[in-house]
């Protein structure tokens, strides 16, 4: 696969993420009791796409998983900055700082878990034999 196409799946993402925060605040579902669990985790869910989909990028070589999880911290501040200015959408420091950013950083332990754990697995099956 070349390089360029392992940029794709990033690419989409950021799309996705700009539309949905280009989407006016009267436009928005209303999930009621759960809005803000919703809405939370969806940042959490498309930052921690984001962030496997830069790590994937860039190989998924374990010295630049910082620089993956950095890619989406920043795309996710900007992101913040563009929704200043959508009717009745604002910007939120708290989004990008815990929600954001912890979406991120947990999605890329977890992939460099089952990875780690996928390692192993296959490192245990060319010992014993199996195939």
């Amino acid at each position: 696969m070349s390089k360029f196409a392992r940029w794709i799946p990033a690419m989409l993402i950021m799309a996705l993420i700009f539309v949905v925060s280009s989407t006016p605040s009267v436009e928005l579902p209303n999930f009621g009791f759960w809005d803000k669990l919703v809405k939370k985790g969806g940042h959490m869910t498309g930052y921690g796409l984001l962030a496997g989909a830069y790590w994937y990028g860039l190989g998924f070589d374990r010295k630049k998983g910082w620089l993956a999880w950095l890619l989406a911290v920043l795309y996710a501040a900007t992101d913040e900055f563009h929704q200043s200015f959508i009717p009745g959408r604002h910007p939120s420091l708290a989004d990008v700082l815990f929600f954001d950013v912890g979406g991120a950083a947990l999605a890329l332990t977890l992939i460099d878990r089952i990875r780690q754990r996928g390692k192993s697995s296959n490192a245990q099956k060319k010992e014993t034999g199996e195939s």
